[in-house]
């Protein structure tokens, strides 16, 4: 079979983000959807959203960050369960 670089596979393993502003995160962690469990969720979708608001928080390392919002806007689509590890850069939350 011949090689297909990596690059060229990609694209097809992607799924489809909605569009808007996707937040990404920063580190590689535990992606958190609430202060602590049981409390609620910093974000639900269709919840409108400042620049800066905290939308979620990812643990890493016992460190909690927390993400902002990149712009105002509304909450489009949550693409991680509370608790559920996370990549470097992967997409977590849609803003538009």
């Amino acid at each position: 079979a011949p090689a297909v670089s990596a690059a060229q596979a990609a694209p097809a393993a992607e799924p489809a983000l909605p569009s808007g502003n996707v937040v990404k995160s920063p580190i590689v962690g535990t992606a958190y959807l609430a202060a602590e469990p049981g409390a609620a969720p910093f974000a639900r979708v269709g919840a409108q959203v400042n620049a800066g608001d905290t939308v979620l928080i990812v643990e890493a390392m016992k460190v909690m960050n927390a993400i902002p919002a990149p712009a105002a806007g509304t909450i489009k689509a949550i693409l991680v369960d509370n608790g559920q590890p996370v990549e470097y850069d992967q997409p977590l939350i849609v803003i538009e």
